[in-house]
């Protein structure tokens, strides 16, 4: 005879499915905005930009997933932007 699941084990496998699926999801925002700090350090401004949209695509799309509060993708998009407007600025202006 099968062994009845009590709801608290249930309840336990639904967070762990859900943790794995959101620490994949951070995971792939945080190698995105790597990926433009990089391009953006090593004064590559076309990759930075296809960078940028990349990032700010997953971040979005992270957001209306729930896995990231509104403010933090804001702020990070916000972050990424001055951080690209302060390095790539300075060369513009020469």
């Amino acid at each position: 005879m099968a062994k009845k699941q009590t709801s608290a084990e249930k309840a336990f496998k639904q967070s762990e499915v859900r943790r794995i699926h959101n620490k994949a999801i951070k995971s792939k925002c945080r190698t995105y905005a790597k990926q433009f700090v990089q391009a953006v350090q090593g004064k590559d401004q076309k990759a930075a930009e296809e960078k940028y949209v990349l990032l700010q695509k997953e971040l979005d799309s992270a957001r209306s997933k729930g896995v990231l509060k509104r403010n933090a993708v804001s702020r990070k998009k916000s972050r990424m932007m001055k951080l690209y407007n302060v390095t790539f600025a300075a060369s513009a202006a020469k």
